[in-house]
């Protein structure tokens, strides 16, 4: 089996007619934690969704590679099926579906068979209480009337459940206070250690990664990674920003 899961070469994306990365290479191998940090409007959020097939952002030129396999034009729910998840910075409302039934035929959807109601009644019930989620919440539609923190541990709940091979976190700590982040923290712990699965994590605050080990750090400015390194670049830009790596990759004026 290859250690390389995840391998994007020369991608260029689209939206809105707008291209917004120029060129962008990345590899990730299985069981890694990348982070991605860069200043806002970045292209942060459109790699992660055209990694996933966001039929919203058109990729012009460039390939996807994931499990040894060209995933470029593939529609997301069959990269979902291959094992690709995101977690949303802005999770949508879904009226008309539970929570618990959506996770339900989302894994009978990956794993093409029907689960027993109670097997799947106690692996939910078990996840929700790692994630101090009131039980309540998986008979309501899904997000529905949820609090911005709730939406997130939903999210958080989805990857527990689905077990992805990689899973993309898009600003999931966006907007959480100290001990939500803590909550949402602990549950991609427990998903790094049950699952194994690699990490591709989008953030502008480090809190979230205060459990993780995390292999490797890129900053992504104007569309283009302009910089990669270990877990102690985080530290350097939470202690001196972007403005140096800008300033390096002739992105500002010296």
């Amino acid at each position: 089996m290859s250690k390389e899961l995840l391998n994007i070469k020369g991608l260029f994306v689209d939206v809105k007619e707008k291209e917004i990365l120029h060129g962008v290479d990345l590899t990730v191998s299985r069981g890694e934690t990348h982070v991605i940090m860069g200043p806002n409007g970045a292209g942060k959020s459109t790699l992660g969704n055209a990694i996933m097939g966001n039929p919203k952002y058109e990729i012009r030129s460039g390939h996807i590679i994931f499990d040894n396999e060209d995933i470029t034009e593939e529609p997301t729910d069959k990269r979902a099926k291959k094992g690709l998840f995101i977690s949303f910075q802005n999770p949508i409302e879904v009226p008309g579906i539970t929570l618990s039934n959506f996770i339900r035929n989302a894994l009978e959807e990956k794993t093409g068979e029907r689960l027993r109601l109670w097997d799947f009644k106690k692996k939910l019930n078990a996840a929700m209480e790692l994630l101090q989620m009131d039980p309540s919440y998986a008979d309501r539609d899904l997000n529905v009337g949820f609090s911005g923190g709730e939406k997130k541990k939903a999210e958080i709940l989805q990857l527990l459940m689905l077990k992805p091979d990689l899973a993309i976190l898009d600003e999931t700590d966006s907007g959480l206070d100290v001990d939500a982040v803590r909550t949402v923290s602990e549950g991609i712990d427990a998903y790094k250690k049950e699952v194994g699965g690699a990490l591709l994590i989008i953030t502008h605050s480090t809190g979230i990664l205060n459990s993780l080990t995390v292999d490797k750090v890129h900053i992504l400015a104007e569309g283009r990674i302009i910089k990669t390194g270990d877990a102690s670049l985080i530290d350097d830009i939470n202690a001196n920003g972007f403005e140096h790596y800008l300033e390096q990759a002739g992105l500002k004026e010296q």
